[in-house]
């Protein structure tokens, strides 16, 4: 029995902690795609610079030693979907961070209409919903390859295969809403039975708080006309 291997970090801090377009750059991305914490940004951010790191290292090569790690690399980003432009170096180069996230197997699950929201595809790839060519898969942070998108589906024993159930009701709305033309598109509150995103909550619960406290400033004739009231009641 050999040693076992080395459990390393799959991802690596941002060098300055304390930076607001940082902050806000991650926070729009984390809502967006429905991820958990940071470090799983972060782990897609260090994949990403692998790939980059690769590429920058071949254009450094001569063409003729660069020729078939060239098409390695290109040839797997292009069967995972990531790069979608023209197969060179340059465009990986140019490749972003949401370049890699839109193919989780969570967004995924939520552009085909399997959910509501990524926050409920999220849910339903954990809890054992989503199937791959009939195998059920619990990894939202899978990287789908486009040969194995079409195989995404409701796994067979789940009691999501019923067209009727709720969970299928919002997604297939969630679904048109999401595909009509912006003019007809109207801004909803999403149903109490969804979860909401962090930053939903927390806009919802400022908006109770200043109502609660809001104060109403009484008008100036009424209180003239409430001290002459109260002094004529003195005399």
């Amino acid at each position: 029995m050999g040693d076992p291997r080395r459990q390393r970090k799959q991802y690596t801090k941002p060098k300055r902690p304390f930076e607001t377009d940082r902050f806000e750059q991650e926070l729009e991305l984390i809502g967006t795609y429905g991820l958990r914490n940071k470090r799983e940004l972060w782990k897609h951010r260090n994949e990403l610079s692998n790939y980059r790191r690769a590429a920058r290292g071949l254009l450094a090569l001569p063409t003729s030693e660069r020729a078939a790690l060239e098409k390695e690399i290109i040839d797997k980003l292009t069967r995972r979907g990531i790069l979608k432009t023209e197969p060179s170096l340059d465009s990986v180069l140019d490749l972003t961070l949401k370049d890699v996230l839109e193919r989780r197997l969570q967004t995924i699950v939520f552009k085909k209409g399997l959910a509501a929201s990524p926050y409920h595809a999220r849910q339903l790839v954990v809890h054992g919903h989503i199937a791959l060519n009939g195998a059920r898969i619990t990894t939202p942070s899978r990287i789908v390859t486009i040969g194995e998108e079409e195989g995404i589906g409701y796994a067979g024993n789940s009691p999501l295969g019923d067209a009727s159930h709720p969970a299928r009701v919002a997604a297939s709305m969630a679904a048109q809403k999401a595909t009509a033309p912006p003019e007809e598109a109207e801004e909803e509150e999403p149903s109490e039975g969804l979860r909401r995103g962090p930053r939903d909550r927390v806009s919802r619960v400022r908006r109770e708080y200043v109502e609660d406290t809001r104060v109403k400033v009484p008008e100036e004739g009424v209180d003239e006309e409430e001290g002459e009231k109260g002094g004529s009641e003195d005399e």
